[in-house]
C-alpha cells in the first residue's frame, strides 16, 4: 500500500493536503523558488505578496473594461424574452463573444449566433394531448361502444367589429371558403355593416348585423353554434356576453391582430386604470385560444396571458399595406422626407423585431459587407455619397446610434450616409428603398413580415439562408440568399445584383417574381393552422357530421387568398385603416372616466394613517368586553316583564316575519293577475345570458336554475324549492327537468292554476315561441275544454335543426345520444319496473312513424293534475338513469350517450321522454302553430290502439310504484346513494296514517292536560276565615254607641 501512495503522490494526487516539511528543500521546491525569483526580478520586486497580486489583477480588469466599453461590438441590448406562461423559450443565445478589435473580420459569419428563440404553446398542446388520452381511456372503460350518427353540419359563428375591407376580412373569407369545403356551416355577425357584407353573401355565408345597444350580443343564442371565431378586439362586447351562463362553455377562438391595445397597457398602468386592465384580462381568459398572426404580439400582450396563447403564422396585412402605400403616397415626397436626392441609391437594412445582444454586431457585419459598393458611387465631394444606407430597428438607443456611426465611418461611409429609421417610418423606408437586406440571423418560426412587405413593394430582397427563409425564397428566383456563416459572400451577392449603380435587370426580374409570390405567401400555413385549431378546440356532438381534417384539405383550395373577391372594394381599406382597434378603447376609456366622475375614489392615506396608530390588542379587548356586556343585557332583558303590545302590533310583526321568510316570492301585480288565469307558463333559465329571451307578461313566469334572478321580476328560485339543484352536477344533468321537479315539490304553495306549461328560452331565440294569437288560441281551448286532458306543444321535431334527415323518433334520439338512446331507455325501464324486457325497445315503447311529429325543447302545456302524474313517472325514470350512469359519469365525465366529456349526459333523453309518456298514457297530442295558433292533433287516439303500453303508464301503476319507493325510504332508511327521495315529496298511505295517529295522540294529550288542570283546580285547598273585623263608627255620628262587625 505504501508503494501505491508514493506513486500517487509522484503522479500528482487530486487530494490537497499540507506539503511535508522534509520536502521544503527538494527539487520541486527549488524550481518554484527560482520561478518566483524570476517573476520578482521582472516586476522589479524582491518579493511578490498577495496584496500586489490583487492590485495587479484589479488594474488589468479596469483597463479591459474601459477598452471593451468603447468597442463597436460592446453595445448591450435587451435579449428577447419569450418566457410567457403559455410557452417555453428555446435554448436562447448566450450574449455573444467579445470582439477584441474595433471591426469584425469579414470572414466571420453570423452562424455563431444562429440559435434563436421559440414560441411554444406548451400548455395548450399538453392540454390537448391529455384530453385525447383521457378520452380514449374513458371511452374504453365504458364497456359500451359509442358512435357518431351525424345528421347535420358543424355550425360556426364568425364575429367581426365591422365589415370594412381589411387584411383580416380577406384572411377570414379565405379561411371560411376552405372551411365550407371541409363541411362546416358558418354565419357572420358584425357590430357594424360595411362593403364586405356582399362578399360574404357571395360565398354563401349569411350575415347578421347586431344592434347598437349595450347588451346587443345577448339576443343571439350562441348555443346554436359549436364554436365561435372572434376576429377583432372591436368585437369585445360579444365576448362580454359569453362570460355569462349558459354561454360560458362554448369554445371561443379569438384572433387578435391589432397593436392598439398593447400600446395602451403601459398607459393604463401609469394612469391607474386598473379596472380597464382587469376587464381585458377577464375577456382574454374567457377565450379558449387567443390567436396571433406573428410572434411579436404574444410578447406585447404578455400582461393578459393566461396560458391560452397560440400562433397561426401568416396574414395578407403586409400586402394590404404595400397596396395602400402605392395608392396614397407620392414617392418623390417620401424620398424628400427621408433626406434623399433623386440620384441617391438607398439600401434598407432590416431585421427581426426582437431585440437581442448580437443585433448590433450583425448590423456592423452587414455594413462592412456593403462597404465595397462605395467604389461604384464615387463623388467629387468626399463628404457625400450617392449610396445611402438606412437601418430599421425597433429598439434604438443613443449608444447604439453612436456605435453604428463609428462603424460606418471606419468602413468608409461619409458622415450621414448611414442612419437609423424610426418605427413610424418603416413603410416609407421600404417603399423608397432600392434594395432590402435582411441582416438578422436569429432563427425564427415564421417568415419575417418585413420581408413580405418588401417583396410586395417589388423590392429586391437579400437575406441569410435561414431555414424559414429558405422555405419560401428560392435563391435567384424570387430573392437572393447568402450563407449566414460566411458574411463575405454577401458582398459578392450585392455585386451581382448591382449594375452601374442600380439594380441589375436580373435583379429586377427577381423582385417582380418576389412580388407575385408574396401576394399569397403563408396562405396555406394560415388555413392549415385554423383547421388544426378547430380539430383540437371544438368537441363536436354526436349528431354532427365529422368535417375533413387539416391533412385532407385539397392543396388547390388553400394556396391563395381570395383576392378576386376584393377587387371592387379593396380601395376602401384606406378609409377605415386609422380607426382599427381604437373605437372600442375610446368607448371603454370614456365609460371609465364617466364612472370616475360619478364615483370619485376616496383617498385612503388618512384612513391608513389612522388605523396604523390603533393599538390592536386594546381594540380586541374592547370588542370582547362589548360582547360580554351585550350578553348580560340580553339575560336581564329576558328576566324582566315584557310588554307584548296590542293585537294589531303582534299581527303586523307576524306578517313582517312572513314577508322576510318568503322574500324570494313577493306578490306583485303580475302574480295577482296570474291568480285569475287558468294557465301559467314557466320559463326555466340558466343565467344572465338568457334574460333577453324571457317574457314579461303575466302569462309567463321565470324559473331560475341558478341563483340569478332578474331585477324587479317575480322569478322562482328553483334551488330554494329543491335543494338537490344546489348540486352543480345534478343541476347540469337534469337541465329543465330540475324546474319540473322544483315546481312539483309542494306545488300548491306556488302554483294555483288548473293548467301548467313550460317554454324553453331557446324556443324564443329560434323565433318559435308562442305569439299573441297562439296564446289566445290555447287559453280558449283550455277554457272551452275543447280537447280535454291534452298535451299541447308548439316546437316540432321535424323542424329541429338537428333533424335534417327527418328521422323517426328513436333514430333521432340515437343520433343525438351516440347511438345508445334506446339501450339507455330500455335498461332504465328494466330498473324501474323490475322486469326483464326484450332487447328490442320497440316491443315495449313503440313510437310510430306515421307522418306526424313529436315535441322537442320542452315547450308544452298540460293540466296541472296530469303534470304531477308526469313528474311522478319522471322521478322514477331519472332515478333509474342515474343508477345506471352515475358512477362512471361522475368519475370520468364520460357516459354512453356522448362521444366526449359531457356535463349534460342524459339531458337529451329527458328532452324527448315527455313524448313517450304522453303517447303511452293515452293522452291527446295537439300541435299548436306558434304564429297563427292553428291546432292539429298528432297521432290520433283512434289509430293508437295496439301500439300503446298503457299498463306501464297508467296512474294506478305509477302511484303504486311511487308509494312502494316512499315506504322503502320511510321504513328502511337505506344508506345507499339514492336520487329518487331528493327529487320531490316522499309520501305513502302509511306515512299519512302515522301522521294522523300522531295528530290524534297530540290532541288526546292536550285534552288530558286540560282535564288534569280542571281536577287540580277543584281539589286545591281553601284557607279558612281567621277572625272578624269591627268597623269603627264615623266621627260625626255623635254619641251613638252603634257598632258594626265585618267577617274577615
Amino acid at each position: 500500500m505504501g508503494s501505491l501512495d508514493n506513486g500517487a503522490a509522484a503522479a500528482g494526487s487530486y487530494k490537497r493536503g499540507p506539503a511535508p516539511a522534509s520536502r521544503a528543500g527538494g527539487v520541486g521546491g527549488a524550481r518554484r523558488v527560482r520561478a518566483r525569483s524570476r517573476l520578482a526580478r521582472f516586476l522589479l520586486f524582491e518579493k511578490v505578496d498577495y496584496l500586489q497580486w490583487i492590485v495587479a489583477a484589479a488594474a488589468f480588469f479596469f483597463v479591459a473594461i474601459v477598452f471593451v466599453a468603447f468597442l463597436p461590438g460592446s453595445g448591450v441590448v435587451e435579449r428577447p424574452r419569450l418566457l410567457l406562461p403559455s410557452r417555453r423559450a428555446g435554448p436562447g443565445r448566450g450574449g455573444g463573444e467579445q470582439q477584441h478589435s474595433s471591426l469584425p473580420r469579414v470572414g466571420v459569419g453570423l452562424g455563431a449566433w444562429e440559435a434563436g428563440v421559440a414560441f411554444q404553446p406548451t400548455r395548450l398542446r399538453e392540454k390537448w394531448a391529455r384530453e385525447r388520452r383521457e378520452e380514449a381511456q374513458s371511452l374504453a372503460e365504458l364497456g359500451t361502444p359509442v358512435k357518431r350518427l351525424g345528421v347535420r353540419k358543424p355550425h360556426l359563428a364568425m364575429v367581426f367589429g365591422d365589415l370594412y375591407p381589411s387584411a383580416m376580412q380577406l384572411q377570414m373569407v379565405s379561411v371560411a371558403s376552405v372551411l365550407e369545403a371541409m363541411g362546416y356551416e358558418m354565419k357572420v355577425f358584425s357590430l357594424e355593416d360595411g362593403p364586405c357584407d356582399s362578399i360574404w353573401r357571395v360565398i354563401g355565408v349569411p350575415v347578421s348585423i347586431l344592434p347598437e345597444e349595450a347588451n346587443l350580443p345577448s339576443f343571439v343564442d350562441w348555443l346554436d353554434y359549436d364554436g365561435i371565431l372572434v376576429n377583432s378586439i372591436e368585437a369585445r362586447p360579444v365576448l362580454s356576453s359569453l362570460l355569462h351562463e349558459p354561454f360560458k362553455s362554448i369554445p371561443v377562438i379569438w384572433t387578435v391582430h391589432e397593436y392598439s391595445l398593447a400600446h395602451r397597457i403601459k398607459e393604463y398602468n401609469e394612469s391607474g386604470m386598473i379596472q380597464i386592465i382587469d376587464a381585458w384580462k377577464e375577456v382574454f381568459s374567457r377565450a379558449n385560444v387567443i390567436v396571433f398572426p406573428n410572434y411579436i404580439l404574444p410578447v406585447m400582450y404578455a400582461a393578459f396571458d393566461s396560458g391560452n396563447y397560440f400562433m397561426v403564422p401568416g396574414s395578407p396585412s403586409e400586402v394590404f399595406q404595400a397596396d395602400s402605400f402605392n395608392a396614397k403616397s407620392n414617392h418623390q415626397d417620401v424620398r424628400i422626407s427621408l433626406g434623399l436626392s433623386p440620384k441617391d441609391f438607398l439600401i434598407a437594412i432590416v431585421g427581426t423585431p426582437f431585440s437581442y445582444g448580437e443585433n448590433l454586431i450583425e448590423e456592423a457585419l452587414v455594413l462592412q459587407a456593403v462597404g465595397p459598393l462605395l467604389q461604384q458611387y464615387r463623388s467629387e465631394n468626399s463628404t457625400q455619397s450617392e449610396l445611402k444606407v438606412k437601418i430599421f430597428t425597433g429598439n434604438i438607443t443613443e449608444k447604439h446610434r453612436m456605435v453604428l456611426e463609428s462603424v460606418a465611418l471606419s468602413v468608409g461611409f461619409p458622415r450621414g450616409a448611414v442612419e437609423h429609421v424610426a418605427a413610424g417610418d418603416k413603410d416609407n423606408l421600404l417603399g423608397t428603398a432600392d434594395l432590402v437586406i435582411y441582416g438578422s440571423c436569429l432563427e425564427e418560426q415564421s417568415f419575417p413580415s418585413v420581408l413580405v412587405q418588401a417583396m410586395s413593394l417589388e423590392k429586391l430582397v437579400i437575406a441569410p439562408d435561414l431555414a424559414i427563409i429558405r422555405k419560401h425564397i428560392d435563391d435567384g428566383v424570387n430573392g437572393l440568399l447568402f450563407p449566414r456563416k460566411n458574411i463575405g459572400m454577401l458582398t459578392q451577392v450585392l455585386l451581382r445584383a448591382m449594375s452601374n449603380g442600380q439594380v441589375s435587370v436580373s435583379g429586377q426580374k427577381i423582385a417582380s417574381a418576389g412580388k407575385a409570390y408574396a401576394k399569397n405567401l403563408m396562405a396555406s400555413e394560415t388555413i392549415d393552422g385554423y383547421a388544426v385549431l378547430l380539430e383540437n378546440v371544438i368537441k363536436f356532438p354526436t349528431d354532427v357530421l365529422s368535417p375533413l381534417t387539416a391533412g385532407e384539405i385539397p392543396l388547390a383550395l388553400k394556396q391563395e387568398w381570395k383576392w378576386h373577391l376584393f377587387e371592387d372594394v379593396k380601395h376602401l381599406h384606406r378609409m377605415n385603416e386609422s380607426l382599427s382597434g381604437y373605437k372600442i378603447l375610446q368607448k371603454l376609456e370614456q365609460e371609465w372616466h364617466n364612472n370616475l366622475k360619478e364615483h370619485p375614489p376616496v383617498s385612503t392615506s388618512k384612513i391608513s394613517e389612522a388605523f396604523s396608530a390603533i393599538a390592536w390588542e386594546e381594540q380586541r379587548a374592547n370588542e370582547v368586553m362589548d360582547i360580554k356586556r351585550k350578553m348580560e343585557e340580553d339575560e336581564l332583558k329576558d328576566r324582566n316583564d315584557q310588554l307584548h303590545g296590542t293585537w294589531e302590533e303582534v299581527y303586523r310583526n307576524v306578517k313582517r316575519v312572513e314577508r322576510l321568510k318568503n322574500e324570494l316570492h313577493e306578490r306583485d301585480d303580475k302574480e295577482l293577475e296570474r291568480t285569475g288565469q287558468p294557465l301559467c307558463i314557466y320559463e326555466p333559465f340558466f343565467g344572465e345570458g338568457t334574460w333577453p329571451f324571457l317574457h314579461q307578461s303575466s302569462l309567463y313566469r321565470g324559473v331560475g336554475l341558478v341563483s340569478c334572478r332578474r331585477p324587479g321580476a317575480d322569478d322562482i328560485d328553483a334551488s330554494s324549492r329543491l335543494p338537490l339543484l344546489n348540486n352543480v352536477y345534478y343541476r347540469d344533468i337534469l337541465g329543465e327537468f330540475g324546474a319540473f321537479f322544483a315546481l312539483a315539490n309542494r306545488i300548491d304553495r306556488i302554483h294555483k292554476n288548473s293548467w301548467i306549461g313550460f317554454q324553453s328560452w331557446r324556443a324564443t331565440a329560434r323565433k318559435a315561441s308562442l305569439s299573441n294569437n297562439a296564446e289566445s288560441a290555447i287559453l280558449e281551448a283550455i277554457q272551452s275544454q275543447k280537447h280535454g286532458d291534452t298535451f299541447y306543444f308548439w316546437v316540432r321535431m321535424d323542424q329541429d335543426p338537428r333533424n335534417h334527415a327527418y328521422k323517426d323518433f328513436w333514430s333521432f334520439c340515437d343520433a343525438t345520444n351516440a347511438g345508445n338512446c334506446r339501450l339507455a331507455v330500455l335498461e332504465a325501464f328494466q330498473r324501474m319496473y323490475g322486469v326483464q324486457l326484450d332487447d328490442e325497445l320497440d316491443s315495449l315503447l313503440r313510437m310510430p312513424n306515421d307522418g306526424d311529429t313529436w315535441s322537442v325543447m320542452q315547450s308544452w302545456v298540460l293540466p296541472t293534475r296530469s303534470f304531477l302524474e308526469f313528474v311522478m313517472f319522471s322521478r322514477m325514470f331519472v332515478d333509474a338513469l342515474d343508477a345506471q350512469m352515475y358512477d362512471k359519469h361522475h368519475q370520468t365525465g364520460h357516459c354512453i350517450l356522448s362521444l366526449h366529456k359531457d356535463q349534460h349526459c342524459y339531458s337529451r333523453v329527458l328532452e324527448l321522454i315527455v313524448n313517450v309518456w304522453a303517447f303511452h298514457s293515452a293522452r291527446r297530442m295537439v300541435y299548436v302553430n306558434p304564429e297563427t295558433g292553428a291546432m292539429q292533433e298528432q297521432h290520433q287516439l283512434s289509430g293508437r290502439r295496439g301500439q300503446m303500453s298503457v299498463q306501464w303508464f297508467s296512474y294506478a301503476t305509477l302511484k303504486s310504484m311511487d308509494e312502494e319507493l316512499a315506504e322503502e325510504f320511510d321504513l328502511d332508511h337505506p344508506d345507499r346513494r339514492w336520487l329518487w327521495p331528493q327529487t320531490g315529496e316522499v309520501f305513502w298511505q302509511g306515512l299519512y296514517e302515522r301522521e294522523r295517529t300522531m295528530r290524534q295522540q297530540e290532541k288526546e294529550r292536550r285534552k288530558q292536560q286540560s282535564r288534569d288542570k280542571i281536577q287540580r283546580i277543584k281539589k286545591r285547598a281553601r284557607q279558612k276565615t281567621l277572625g272578624k273585623y269591627i268597623k269603627p263608627p264615623p266621627e260625626d255620628s255623635g254619641g251613638s254607641n252603634h257598632t258594626m262587625t265585618v267577617d274577615l
